[in-house]
């Protein structure tokens, strides 16, 4: 026997399994630097792809706005935020800086959650100048053109109105984006509901190109790209992170190439082949992606690469703030079946996308097909049952559960970070 430790809130859960058991892991963790984030990160805005540097792009704007990930996502932002407001002063003494916080369609991010995320000293100089994006609020976003699927491209003002719009971020693999980063920052990031809706509508989930790891062909990769190119994002500073949130590699300039390059390096570490089981365990990665139900089909969407027809997934997220929209909650909980849900929603047209229509698509997607047990935090217990799945307080439980429903000779695979690999032949 063996232990695999999978990652839950901001610790592990450990389950004995057979020593044949397929454990699914990205090679992040072979990625070794004897430097530091901050040095990475100075490295790779000291040599841009196909981009001035960004003091170059900062000398004689008046102002820059640079767009900074919010509390759901675990972006190093104290690596990141530091060298390239020293970039950006170096071009510019003067230039007045705007933190935008992109919160896409997730609620929005707490002062104390900014504090952890930037830290005491950036927080208390940017604290006058921090911009929490609103999506709901019409008054606060502004129309800059036309998506390639129809829907008008509305972002930020605060955006639309920088002399110089630049973003952070960090490129992992997504489960219909193809990946996160770069054009990201933007659509969702920053655009308004309207502009969100549109882009993420059902025939747009439905694409076998709308998978984890797929960018070309991907018509919601199209969208965003072109949101981004309309908003003129002139420069991202993406990193990429181990198993521990570490910056290892960053990658700086154009938002199209830059992000592309960081794509393509970190495909060769987290791409894995499928061990197709009758009971498949999966995680979203631990905090902060496992704090709500909204989230968790990302890391489910790679046990569901995994699930022989019938299989059970067991899912691993802590729900500790919750189900993450209500939206999304409510159309699970108050839909007859599953199977009914999944099939409105596909008949639902582009225009009348509802919010959060996306998650619950490829959540209902998983869940008419396979048998959802989550472990969580035993104040979700509800919850998880409001989601039509099985709920088990602990790992040993939910196994055991598993066997129960699949039999002793079941086999078995783990995955114990969902939401970093990718799961294809």
């Amino acid at each position: 026997m063996k232990t695999v430790q999978f990652l839950y809130g901001k610790g592990t859960m450990d389950l004995q399994v057979p020593d044949e058991t397929p454990v699914l892991t990205s090679n992040i963790d072979a990625l070794k630097s004897d430097k530091d984030g901050l040095t990475i990160v100075r490295e790779a805005l000291a040599n841009p792809i196909d981009s001035p540097r960004l003091c170059e792009l900062a000398a004689g704007k008046p102002d820059c706005t640079i767009i900074i990930s919010d509390h759901t996502r675990p972006v190093p932002s104290q690596d990141i935020l530091p060298p390239m407001i020293e970039e950006l002063r170096k071009g510019n003494p003067d230039i007045k800086i705007t933190l935008l916080v992109a919160t896409g369609f997730h609620r929005p991010t707490t002062v104390e959650e900014l504090r952890g995320k930037l830290g005491d000293a950036l927080y208390e100089e940017f604290k006058d100048n921090i911009v929490v994006h609103d999506a709901h609020d019409p008054a606060k976003n502004v129309k800059v053109g036309v998506l390639p699927s129809g829907p008008d491209c509305i972002i930020d003002k605060v955006a639309k109105e920088a002399s110089l719009l630049v973003a952070e971020g960090f490129i992992e693999a997504h489960f219909f984006a193809g990946f996160s980063g770069g054009r990201k920052s933007v659509l969702p990031g920053i655009c308004d509901a309207v502009t969100v809706m549109g882009n993420h509508c059902s025939k747009f989930i439905d694409s076998p190109y709308s998978r984890t790891g797929i960018l070309d062909h991907n018509p919601m990769h199209e969208d965003m790209l072109a949101a981004a190119r309309m908003a003129k994002l002139a420069f991202i500073c993406n990193v990429i992170i181990d198993e521990d949130k570490k910056t290892v590699a960053a990658y700086a300039g154009n938002m199209e190439t830059a992000h592309r390059a960081g794509v393509d390096f970190l495909s060769g570490y987290c791409v894995v082949k499928p061990a197709p089981a009758d009971i498949v365990i999966t995680t979203n990665g631990g905090y902060p992606l496992d704090q709500n139900a909204y989230q968790s089909p990302k890391g489910m969407t790679a046990g569901e690469a995994c699930a022989k027809p019938g299989a059970v997934i067991i899912m691993l997220a802590s729900l500790c703030d919750g189900h993450g929209g209500e939206d999304y909650y409510k159309s699970i909980r108050d839909a007859e079946t599953i199977q009914s849900l999944y099939d409105q929603i596909l008949a639902t047209p582009q225009e009348q996308t509802p919010p959060d229509q996306w998650c619950v698509q490829i959540y209902a997607r998983i869940a008419k097909d396979y048998k959802v047990i989550y472990v969580a935090d035993k104040e979700q217990k509800q919850l998880v049952l409001d989601l039509k799945a099985e709920y088990a307080e602990t790992l040993d439980e939910a196994y055991a559960r598993a066997r129960e429903l699949k039999g002793p000779d079941a086999s078995l695979t783990c995955i114990p970070n969902g939401i970093s690999v990718i799961v294809k032949d």
